[in-house]
């Protein structure tokens, strides 16, 4: 199924039983969501199952038992073979369940004697996703007995709302999790779907229309989504006919010594691919030819330290900076952060800020300070750490260290909190925490990249190939960002837009894919993007 076909939002274990109990509340009777989730179970188990093949449904004791149960009934009217294990007694079932139970009229057998050798499909109907514990017992042993089956024989398992074992919210797994060929889940996603571990277990997920009503998502009004052109389409720039280079915005890339200097030309060809009407290179004179001799579109000017920055950046058309790629770690790095910072505190619309790599681990332990000079200088800025440079700039960080975060925009309850969460092992979790704690855009970067705002929202990307990890990948990406943000695009959509553009052109080259490679592949990604959103034939 495609990404198009599934909706964006993303909802938490507790937003999910949320949109359940205003549901039930409004009139509609919790078994029948119970029937409506296990005919769709069984709508898909058929799809995966040979005509009148044999399915194993492995039941747990709550709900997601009570879904199998449904499922195993629709299956054996269909003429499906069906053998079905519960795990505990059937008498402790209760609620909705023991209904759905009661309208089975096959056997029952305890959950470690059900054939699964005979089985073409075995359905996972042991927990659902907001499983409190690590599993163990009767219920490990299942998990992982499940998955040497469907290794073993090549053959698929299908897992109910989320594999048993993998936690929701957090994608990640309490001690085993179940590794399905397909997951069909209910109403929306969960951020568990998407993130790693999670989405492996996963495999394939589909969404359920079970009859949950609109209005609960309204309700909820949930602040993390799958990243797509759904959520920031509308203001992706479009080159308009009265349009000119100075009106698309000029791009400022630092870059490094004459050792280091190929980083900073890809960030720049991100940036101009990207759309930026201008992007120029500023290098120490000892690099200046190098560039000079490798760019053309890209201009050069020369820059030897913070003092020529600060007069490269009193020309306010330059209105996108990208710091980090190639710059070397170090104070002198340090410095050069500190002054672009400081020079967007005088403007009323301070320059749009990528701070990557080297400008993040210039700041090792010190994102206390790296926070603070970002809230004073009012502009926006966009961090674009990997899981490396996530730790190191955190680095030591604890809520002892409340009282150094916090400010006029940060209250010390707030960063006490987020310092707390840093420690989480939910990747969406921490860069939550990490952009409340500096005050910008955090995109983290991975195979399942998160873009946090400080105000909670959240995006994950679920699309980016393997083949998209190699070096000077990111430079692009940072570069992308820099010249959306050069396009007046807000901080938090360009960054959005340009991770999933980042992936959807390491897609449209394919395996072999090299850095070089993502910005020449941008047009045909733009040209077929801009086509579906109806911005006009290119």
């Amino acid at each position: 199924m495609s990404f198009q076909n599934l909706p964006p939002e993303l909802l938490t274990n507790a937003e999910m039983g949320e949109a359940d109990r205003l549901t039930i509340a409004s009139g509609t009777p919790g078994y029948q969501l119970m029937e409506n989730a296990g005919a769709a179970v069984a709508a898909e188990a058929a799809r995966l199952s040979p005509k009148g093949g044999r399915i194993a449904v492995l039941c747990g004791p709550g709900n997601n038992g009570g879904d199998g149960f449904v499922a195993a009934r629709l299956l054996k009217a269909r003429g499906f073979s069906v053998t079905l294990g519960l795990l505990g007694p059937r008498e402790a079932l209760h609620g909705d369940a023991a209904t759905a139970a009661a309208a089975w009229d096959g056997d029952v057998s305890a959950l470690e004697a059900l054939d699964l050798e005979s089985a073409d499909v075995a359905i996972d109907a042991l927990f659902g996703a907001g499983i409190a514990r690590d599993l163990d017992g009767a219920a490990r042993d299942a998990v992982l007995r499940l998955n040497e089956w469907s290794a073993r024989r090549r053959k698929p398992a299908l897992a109910v709302d989320v594999p048993s074992g993998l936690d929701g919210t957090s994608g990640e797994i309490r001690g085993v999790a179940v590794r399905a060929a397909r997951t069909i889940t209910f109403f929306r996603r969960k951020p568990g779907h998407l993130l790693l571990p999670g989405r492996i277990c996963c495999g394939e997920t589909v969404v359920a229309d079970i009859g949950i009503r609109a209005e609960a998502l309204a309700a909820i009004a949930p602040k993390t989504a799958a990243n797509g052109p759904q959520l920031w389409g509308r203001l992706l720039p479009f080159p308009s006919i009265e349009g000119h280079k100075y009106s698309r915005g000029h791009a400022l890339v630092l870059s490094g010594s004459l050792a280091h200097t190929g980083a900073a030309r890809l960030a720049a060809r991100g940036a101009l691919r990207a759309g930026a009407g201008l992007v120029t290179v500023a290098t120490p004179r000892d690099a200046l030819a190098v560039h000079a001799a490798a760019l053309t579109a890209i201009m050069t000017t020369p820059c030897d330290g913070p003092e020529e920055l600060a007069a490269i950046l009193a020309d306010r058309r330059k209105n996108a900076l990208v710091l980090g790629p190639g710059l070397g770690v170090g104070a002198a790095t340090r410095a050069l952060v500190t002054t672009a910072l400081a020079a967007a505190t005088a403007d009323p619309s301070p320059r749009a800020i990528v701070l990557d790599a080297d400008a993040l681990s210039s700041f090792k332990g010190a994102a206390a300070e790296l926070g603070q000079a970002i809230r004073a200088s009012g502009a926006p800025v966009v961090l674009t750490p990997h899981d490396g440079e996530f730790a190191r700039l955190f680095d030591g960080a604890s809520p002892d260290d409340a009282d150094r975060y916090a400010g006029p925009r940060l209250q010390p309850e707030a960063a006490c909190e987020a310092l707390k969460n840093l420690r989480s092992g939910s990747k969406l979790t921490r860069a939550r925490a990490a952009a409340v704690l500096t005050g910008a855009v955090v995109l983290l970067k991975g195979p399942d990249t998160v873009v946090a705002d400080p105000d909670g929202r959240a995006t994950i990307d679920d699309l980016s190939p393997p083949w998209l990890a190699t070096a000077g990948s990111g430079d692009v990406l940072a570069g992308m960002i820099g010249g959306l943000c050069a396009q007046a695009m807000p901080p938090f959509e360009a960054a959005s837009a340009a991770v999933w553009l980042h992936g959807a052109a390491a897609r449209q080259f394919g395996v072999g894919l090299i850095s070089e490679d993502l910005p020449e592949s941008l047009p045909a990604v733009l040209r077929a993007l801009y086509d579906s959103l109806g911005l006009g034939p290119l």
